[in-house]
């Protein structure tokens, strides 16, 4: 079963302690899916129509996990807390390998 990647792209942050607040949380709820951050910050180089945005890549053992995890109860906690702080797209996309 392939694995998957779970991306984040932070359009805006307006509120950094509500954003602060979310971080501390998210990972505990991911982590029981098998999440592993592969990379977190501003993109370092950006091409065509790439924006400059804050980026969050965490890998997971199947899309299936990804999307179990985005949808359990400790990580729509963490999304209630973020609230407005940040406007987000969130992706999950199957892995090559």
């Amino acid at each position: 079963m392939p694995k998957a990647l779970w991306i984040v792209f932070y359009h805006s942050i307006s509120d950094p302690k509500k954003l602060e607040a979310y971080a501390k949380l998210a990972p505990a709820a991911t982590t029981p899916f098998g999440s592993r951050y592969l990379a977190r910050g501003t993109a370092a180089a950006v091409f065509e129509s790439g924006l400059k945005d804050r980026v969050v890549v965490t890998e997971f053992p199947s899309v299936e996990q990804a999307v179990a995890a985005y949808n359990c109860p400790a990580y729509q906690q963490a999304l209630r807390v973020l609230g407005d702080g940040a406007v987000r797209d969130v992706r999950i996309v199957e892995a090559l390998e």
